[in-house]
């Protein structure tokens, strides 16, 4: 039986989430730094703050922005690409959220136009420029992806496997696992991933967002440290 995803979309899906590929998720711990900083975190609760993280923040939030967005350009709507966009950012409540969103949306925008090159990338590089988006990540994967043929849902198992490996990346560099560790970790959280990447498929554009209070304290927190190693 021939497999329903053509092998170039699975290859873009692989090279995205490749931690060599540049798109600036190395500076970014996704929060764990603050948790650290307050001493909130052990080496042994990494899993289960991995699995809130997916299931309360990044699936609620940028896993359904990328899902619709997805959609939107296989549709050609880019009417509805602009409004994801706009409600994505505007739920990205703290200030290091909404910068490493944007930074590293441009980062990839600018990679993507060189790299791949298709059509959906001009075009939304034509609505960044007209300033009608701001280059929010989850939005501009969206649009690679669909851009290259990869279908929506192994587009949004590519990024949160890409947010889990860049977790577990983080965590290593914080000391708080170890790489043999950080491979099970990582491991443990396929079902969680699977779950989440399920439930982002079934919402809809009013349901963008997460809701992860203790995370955004310890953000809140970590924008003010005086020591820093990660952005975010």
């Amino acid at each position: 039986m021939n497999d329903p995803i053509p092998i170039p979309a699975l290859l873009t899906g692989l090279q995205l989430t490749d931690s060599a590929f540049p798109s600036g998720y190395y500076t970014l711990s996704h929060g764990l730094e603050g948790f650290q900083q307050a001493r909130s975190v052990t080496p042994s609760g990494l899993p289960a703050l991995l699995h809130d993280l997916l299931r309360h923040s990044v699936g609620p939030a940028d896993a359904t922005a990328l899902a619709l967005a997805h959609r939107a350009v296989t549709a050609d709507d880019w009417d509805e690409v602009v409004a994801v966009e706009q409600r994505l950012h505007a739920t990205k409540l703290g200030r290091e959220a909404r910068q490493a969103a944007v930074r590293t949306g441009r980062q990839l925008l600018d990679l993507a136009g060189e790299v791949y090159g298709t059509a959906p990338i001009g075009r939304y590089r034509d609505l960044y420029r007209d300033g009608a988006v701001r280059g929010c990540q989850p939005v501009v994967a969206a649009v690679v992806h669909a851009g290259n043929g990869l279908p929506v849902r192994q587009a949004v198992t590519c990024e949160l496997f890409a947010f889990a490996a860049s977790f577990v990346g983080a965590a290593m560099r914080l000391r708080l696992t170890d790489h043999r560790r950080a491979q099970v970790v990582l491991h443990g959280a396929a079902p969680v991933i699977e779950e989440t990447v399920a439930a982002a498929l079934d919402r809809e554009l009013p349901d963008i967002g997460g809701c992860v209070p203790v995370a955004d304290v310890m953000a809140g927190r970590h924008e003010r440290a005086e020591a820093r190693l990660f952005a975010s």
